[in-house]
């Protein structure tokens, strides 16, 4: 997974509404933490929960029977991919 280098780890600056605030400062309170701690953690776990989306790949029963069979028995290369081929620098 690539990281992307955070250069400064002091602060984050967001603008929202003034209702919005309120109520993620009482719900910050009803799990008995600052405001800062709840937006980290909440954050940080539907971030996880994108990338984690993202990244993987589901397959039907059926999708994956298909993969399985090309992998052992992987079709004949056509014409392009053999000219493909015949174009990569010699090692």
């Amino acid at each position: 997974m690539p990281q992307i280098p955070v250069e400064s780890n002091s602060r984050l600056s967001l603008r929202i509404a003034s209702e919005e605030k309120s109520l993620l400062v009482r719900a910050a309170a009803m799990q008995h933490t600052d405001l800062t701690e709840f937006v980290t953690r909440t954050v940080v776990a539907e971030a996880r929960k994108v990338i984690e989306q993202n990244e993987r790949i589901v397959l039907t029963e059926r999708d994956r029977a298909h993969l399985l069979n090309l992998l052992e028995e992987p079709p004949a290369p056509n014409e392009k991919l053999m000219a493909a081929a015949f174009a990569l620098p010699k090692l």
